[in-house]
């Protein structure tokens, strides 16, 4: 039997992304839409300015939407809300027994939240014993949207040498900044060296997402406490729809090899419960050796949007090794990551039924 779904924000772009990419999931279903009072009693279809490349799914096009309060008929949440409200209304539904699996920033850091790539660090999960909510409620959060595709490239270098520094210089796609987005008199032929907030964001999430996880007393309470290497990021918006590029350079632990490092992220992969998720791409990350890849326009959608495709990785003057990261920033840097994060807590028997359909 499919767990029922609710979905907080679904009017707004991550809202849709998380219609699309849930229609026909072999595990989730949608039963509720919610989103502010101006959309609440309408029809999903008539409330939705629908963006998506695919028609609305029927079945969610003709649900009643909802304010985003507790009460939701549905197992768990997914929460596409801006972080100017998301904050209060996800601890709301935790604290009335929802499973919270949100996209906002607000809870990324928290202590007892975990801050989670599945294929990166899927022992985070257990922070959610922190939480204690007697109602069973819980946040799990996924990272920036720019964070995931940096994340996913440091990890294997992390894991096989250890990092020193980083430096990251981001193209980042018009879509990251929601619908209607940035003007198009910014935004055509033009790029934008700001994105509010952003390098704050990917200077200090990886070195949470990274580090080891710890229990601590008696009790084993766990426990996660930042990596100390520094990030230096910056940060620009480019004309381009889906797909954020990111120029890095690492300083590793050794100085090994280029060729040990192209070998090193190659062989990268998920833990096995990870890999046969449905929403888990046959690769979490691809090195394409030609020298003009990565290319928005040719790789985002690798992997159904889930694969982060690396190439150009060169020896760096200053630093090691230098190469260009790219992923799709709706699909694995939102809605998709959620939803891959819902399956690893759903096959963890995490994600219980709370109701009866």
């Amino acid at each position: 039997m499919k767990l029922n779904v609710g979905i907080l924000g679904a009017t707004g772009a991550v809202g849709q992304k998380f219609v699309r990419l849930l229609e026909g999931h072999p595990w989730f279903e949608v039963t509720a839409v919610a989103a502010s009072e101006r959309s609440a009693g309408k029809p999903y279809r008539q409330a939705a300015h629908w963006i998506e490349s695919t028609p609305i799914p029927d079945a969610v096009g003709e649900l009643t939407v909802e304010t985003c309060e507790p009460g939701l008929d549905c197992d768990l949440v997914f929460s596409g809300l801006d972080s100017s409200v998301a904050g209060p209304i996800e601890k709301a539904f935790a604290d009335a027994g929802y499973p919270v699996i949100s996209n906002a920033k607000n809870h990324r850091m928290d202590d007892d939240v975990p801050l989670l790539i599945p294929e990166v660090n899927p022992e985070h999960i257990a922070l959610i014993e922190r939480q204690q909510r007697p109602s069973g409620g819980f946040i799990v959060t996924n990272p920036n949207c720019a964070t995931v595709g940096l994340t996913m490239a440091l990890k294997p270098l992390q894991d096989a040498f250890g990092i020193e520094a980083v430096h990251v210089t981001t193209m980042q796609a018009l879509s990251g900044a929601g619908y209607p987005g940035v003007a198009s008199l910014d935004a055509v032929a033009n790029v934008i060296p700001y994105i509010g907030g952003e390098e704050d964001k990917l200077e200090t999430e990886p070195l949470r997402i990274l580090a080891p996880l710890s229990r601590e007393g008696d009790a084993g309470t766990p426990s996660v406490s930042s990596l100390a290497f520094p990030i230096s990021a910056q940060c620009n918006r480019v004309p381009v729809i889906e797909g954020h590029m990111e120029c890095v350079s690492v300083k590793l632990s050794g100085s090994p090899s280029i060729e040990h490092v192209q070998e090193t992220i190659k062989r990268f992969t998920g833990p096995d419960e990870v890999s046969v998720l449905p929403s888990s791409p046959e690769y979490c990350v691809v090195v394409d050796e030609a020298d003009s890849a990565p290319q928005p326009r040719r790789d985002v959608h690798r992997g159904a949007g889930m694969t982060a495709s690396i190439g150009r990785i060169r020896p760096c003057p200053l630093f090691d090794v230098r190469f260009v990261v790219l992923s799709h920033n709706t699909v694995r840097g939102a809605a998709g990551g959620a939803i891959l994060n819902a399956e690893l807590l759903a096959s963890r028997g995490l994600l219980p039924h709370r109701t009866a359909g």
